[in-house]
């Protein structure tokens, strides 16, 4: 009789399920796949090769595409009174983030095809970064580069947006988000799938006659469309201070590494592997940035890295319902609170002021906590918020959303309606001032013309009697 596999795989401790299958036991390598015990701490372990990749790539790099941003004039010059640099200040930091952020994607998938002693939870049986993401990646930081080195019309950077989010549909990263918010519906309908099966007629050319349609799948794309719209715009807005959307979304990266970790813990999808790998490479290259990207700043991110910031971390959020729970991607959107609500007040006041949504102002979060504590004390306060909203986004993911969901929704709104009252302070003193004249109601006073005189030399003037 042949010895159990649970024999098998006690008598050799330590060995994966890759090295097993290296060796020509396949069927012992699928066991030892869904046995291996690899807790949260081994998991980060696991990958901290790819934080240190992109750490460096970033620390390094970003010294570099500062000289060639000075050498081509790729500078922000402080033309306007919003702005707080008194100096130039180059752009193009976004290049060196995407830099760090591929190095260490390109590692891990080095670590797939060239098994080794790293990565082994990557390596066994977890699928790469999709290469839809990659490209998405990519098409962010192409148009956010040529708007920072000569701006474009707002119209093409919201279609290279859409592409890249196009990207992520066709390859369905992110598209079973939709599962968990239309199972009600599917439900009710007593179709669960959402899905519909139609002929077309055979005399019309060039159409395949068997067709079929799915609602998760196109309210899905929709739902990508929208959040890579949002996000991409809600990290540009946010990145009005030296430092400040760097160290937002490192702290937001943060947060999310926690629950991936949980995911890959109890291996809930195909995506485990990529998610943590994208997390990791991001929270390296933020972090490997930021000390050249804090106040005081020798260099921005730019929209390149602006936009980029946003895309990924939504990417990441968005692959935290890749198994239809959708929990965690409402989980994942209070780790983002910070951008969200940010632009969120800019919306309100806009419409509130009647001006077109594109209007600049100085009223947004960190213009407001700027006044009052400074560029770093500004800074920080949204560092301590976003890891407030952090703790709460990690605390729903571990099954304590209804509580959680009443404290999220109490400080946000505490944040927004506070922001509102400061923005809008100015106006109502004044009204207030008016009013108070009114009810005081003394007439306007008139003064009449002062008799002719005849000039004096040396005499005094005399005294203005108006106001």
């Amino acid at each position: 009789m042949s010895e159990p596999w649970s024999d098998q795989l006690l008598a050799r401790p330590g060995a994966s399920a890759d090295a097993l299958l290296r060796e020509g036991d396949i069927g012992l390598a699928e066991q030892a796949s869904t046995l291996e015990p690899f807790t949260k701490l081994d998991i980060f372990h696991n990958y901290v090769p790819v934080f240190v990749i992109a750490f460096l790539v970033a620390v390094l790099v970003t010294p570099i595409m500062r000289r060639i941003a000075v050498a081509n004039g790729v500078i922000d010059r402080p033309s306007d009174p919003r702005k707080i640099h008194k100096a130039p200040v180059a752009y193009m930091g976004g290049v060196a983030v995407y830099l760090g952020i591929l190095s260490a994607i390109a590692f891990s998938y080095v670590a797939s095809t060239f098994p080794g002693p790293w990565l082994e939870f990557h390596v066994s049986g977890a699928n790469p970064v999709p290469l839809s993401i990659l490209a998405g990646l990519t098409i962010i930081a192409i148009i956010g580069l040529i708007d920072d080195v000569a701006a474009i019309d707002p119209r093409l950077k919201i279609g290279g947006q859409l592409l890249a989010a196009a990207m992520l549909a066709m390859d369905d990263v992110g598209v079973k988000v939709a599962r968990g918010v239309l199972a009600p519906i599917g439900a009710m309908l007593g179709n669960r799938t959402l899905t519909w099966d139609f002929t077309i007629p055979d005399w019309l050319p060039l159409v395949e006659q068997h067709q079929q349609i799915d609602l998760v799948y196109w309210a899905g794309t929709a739902i990508i469309a929208l959040f890579v719209l949002g996000a991409c715009n809600a990290s540009n807005l946010l990145d009005g201070l030296d430092g400040l959307l760097t160290g937002v979304t490192a702290i937001a990266m943060t947060g999310l590494l926690f629950i991936a970790l949980a995911l890959a813990e109890s291996r809930d999808g195909p995506l485990d592997a990529a998610r943590l790998v994208i997390i990791m490479a991001t929270l390296g290259a933020c972090l490997g940035f930021l000390p050249h990207n804090f106040n005081p700043a020798v260099i921005f991110l730019g929209d390149c890295g602006s936009m980029l910031l946003g895309f990924i971390t939504i990417v990441v959020i968005l692959t935290l319902g890749d198994t239809g729970r959708t929990p965690l991607v409402v989980a994942g959107l209070i780790i983002y609170a910070v951008p969200i609500i940010d632009t969120t007040l800019a919306i309100i006041r806009r419409k509130m002021a009647g001006k077109p949504l594109s209007a600049a102002d100085d009223q947004h979060l960190h213009h407001q906590l700027k006044r009052a504590m400074g560029v770093k004390g500004a800074v920080l306060i949204l560092y301590a918020i976003g890891s407030a909203f952090a703790l709460l986004g990690v605390a729903i993911s571990m099954g304590r959303g209804r509580d959680v969901y009443v404290i999220a929704l109490v400080f946000a709104s505490f944040i927004i309606v506070t922001a509102i009252k400061i923005a809008h302070r100015q106006r109502i003193e004044q009204e207030a001032a008016l009013l108070q004249a009114a009810r005081a109601g003394a007439p306007p006073v008139r003064h009449a013309a002062p008799p002719p005189q005849t000039p004096v030399k040396d005499a005094p003037k005399p005294a203005p009697t108006g106001v």
